[in-house]
């Protein structure tokens, strides 16, 4: 596959760059000051709002979803880069309207969602103007086996009734979340593990469902947007609510985390190469011992190394994201598992390291510490690196049963001194 882009991509980067430096960076401090200095820390940032009418008006919004009916009809490959660059500042997916978990919840909706679902819901976070929350995980189970969940959705004559206990559900403390997309058991006993969950729509607010307290991520708030524990207590909702039908969300959020792990994982990309850039310029204005900072071995060593991870995991991402437009996300579930534990372990290695380039200011700097914090969470979000190293083994152990040994040399002998091969024993 070729690693350029298109010339109407190139020019879409060349948009979103420009209006990056012209809007985002220079009003980041104030928007990382903004719900410190409010009344209400959790009020809608207007600053924010202003961007994003400017974003719309400028056409670079939703960028992220591929059917032209309702976003830019880009692929995989071609928003990549775009993910990329709004990965440098943690306001710019927002800002034009590509933000998790709305970006995840609208794909769902789209691809999912019936006319009157899409309608009710899928439009009005299109336009901006209503915001929404994916409610998977649970406190008291492991949630990165899905199978474990246990929130019940439960149909009773016109209506399906929820109960359960959420954990880090991110964006539902926003005061526009207005949808929540819950996934709980509707057929507990069935014995295809996976065909027990189901996916429905609970508006919120909603009698019965409580917003709890918001939860800190690494001592952040995450104000106005934040991660909330949230019961579910007898919550009713019409039955026609439910997504795509009983027993069908396992299938649902493997289709919605696979496009959200492109999209996360290139905004990894975006900020290890923005921490790089901070830190050689950091290295180039600091002396010690008499000598710059970026003129000792050491860091140049870890300038050279940080740009071969961010390369790799580019490449990687990008290979990841032509095959799933090519064969499908399922046919790429090893390359998808292989960016979501390489993109956000090389991004934390970098920063890091920006943070170590900056000694004591880089533990003060505000986009230094939320880089760090959120591509730390990324090793745990959208299934931690154990689950997806686990998925990966068994794929890579069954690709090489199936290879035949006498054509690639790939078998288990063991080779000796003397030349000869004898299959599976010592001489």
């Amino acid at each position: 596959m070729a690693m350029t882009y298109s010339p109407k991509v190139e020019a879409l980067r060349e948009r979103v760059a420009d209006f990056m430096a012209a809007y985002i960076y220079p009003n980041e401090a104030e928007l990382f000051a903004a719900p410190a200095r409010a009344d209400d820390r959790w009020q809608t940032l207007a600053l924010l709002e202003e961007i994003k009418d400017r974003a719309r008006d400028a056409g670079l919004w939703n960028l992220f979803l591929p059917d032209s009916a309702f976003g830019a009809g880009l692929s995989n490959s071609e928003y990549a880069p775009l993910a990329e660059l709004m990965g440098r500042s943690p306001f710019a997916p927002e800002a034009f309207n590509c933000s998790a978990p709305d970006t995840g919840n609208m794909e769902v909706l789209v691809r999912y969602g019936t006319p009157a679902q899409k309608a009710q819901w899928l439009q009005p976070l299109l336009d901006g103007k209503i915001r929404s929350a994916f409610a998977m995980t649970e406190p008291n189970v492991a949630s990165s086996d899905a199978t474990n969940i246990e929130t019940s959705i439960i149909r009773d004559g016109d209506e399906y009734v929820i109960n359960g206990h959420k954990g880090w559900i991110s964006g539902a403390l926003d005061p526009r979340c207005r949808i929540f997309i819950v996934m709980g058991k509707s057929d507990p006993g069935n014995v295809d593990r996976h065909r027990q969950q189901s996916m429905i729509l609970v508006p919120n607010p909603h009698p019965g469902v409580t917003i709890k307290r918001p939860l800190p991520v690494f001592g952040f708030d995450d104000a106005p947007h934040g991660h909330a524990e949230i019961v579910f207590e007898t919550v009713r909702v019409p039955a026609e609510n439910i997504l795509l039908g009983e027993g069908r969300g396992f299938e649902i959020a493997q289709g919605r985390l696979g496009l959200g792990r492109i999209h996360h994982c290139m905004r990894s990309v975006g900020a290890a190469e923005r921490a790089l850039e901070r830190m050689v310029r950091r290295l180039e204005a600091r002396v010690a011992f008499g000598t710059r900072l970026v003129e000792q071995s050491l860091w140049r060593e870890r300038i050279a190394e940080s740009r071969l991870m961010i390369d790799q995991a580019r490449l990687l991402c990008l290979h990841a994201a032509d095959l799933m437009d090519r064969v499908g996300n399922k046919a790429a579930r090893a390359e998808i598992a292989m960016i979501k534990i390489v993109a956000p372990n090389m991004a934390c290695k970098v920063i890091d390291w920006a943070i170590q380039a900056y000694g004591g200011a880089g533990v003060a700097d505000a986009w230094l510490a939320s880089a760090y914090a959120w591509q730390r969470i990324l090793r745990i979000a959208d299934g931690p690196d154990e689950v997806h190293r686990d998925q990966l083994g068994r794929m890579e152990q069954k690709a090489v049963q199936n290879i035949d040994p006498a054509r690639s040399g790939g078998g288990a002998d063991i080779f000796i001194a003397d030349g000869l091969s004898r299959p599976g024993v010592w001489p």
